[in-house]
């Protein structure tokens, strides 16, 4: 178990460290909705020049799309701030792996649903329970989302 660390340690570093921090990604598209393309390039390079389509978005073209995109930074940042949460609760996990399924319903992308499992030595099932609720409700990508977010979770 990991020494106890205060309560908003996670929120502190983001205000400390990362106060304005800004990131970036460009999108350039050619032709028509249903038969251009386009390629997204972040600022870390970690897409650079990723097609994209009608194709990749609303069939099962290759490439990536908006929502897959959406899916990938919720579960990222929700598993990392559940990280954070558990450790301050004096928890130390050895695996958490979050699925996020993001629903595009009639145009408007509607729903977040994320689905974790971890392995964190110790801790009770509702006490992850709660660390999972709280990082759901915290985590700055659930913050920035006008739409439902669900989660489930199991320990292992």
């Amino acid at each position: 178990m990991a020494s106890k660390i205060d309560g908003n340690t996670f929120s502190n570093l983001l205000t400390q460290k990362f106060t304005n921090m800004i990131r970036t990604a460009t999108a350039v598209w050619n032709g028509s909705g249903k038969e251009g393309n386009g390629h997204l390039t972040t600022q870390s390079t970690v897409l650079n020049h990723h097609q994209y389509s009608y194709h990749s978005r609303f069939e099962n073209g290759v490439g990536t799309n908006p929502e897959e995109l959406i899916a990938a930074a919720h579960a990222g940042c929700f598993t990392m701030k559940l990280s954070f949460v558990l450790g301050a609760m004096g928890f130390t996990p050895e695996t958490l792996e979050t699925q996020c399924a993001i629903t595009l319903d009639n145009g408007v992308i509607s729903q977040s649903h994320l689905t974790v499992k971890g392995k964190v030595p110790g801790i009770s099932k509702e006490q992850f329970d709660a660390a999972v609720k709280d990082a759901e409700t915290n985590c700055p990508v659930s913050k920035a989302l006008n739409m439902a977010i669900s989660s489930e979770a199991t320990l292992l």
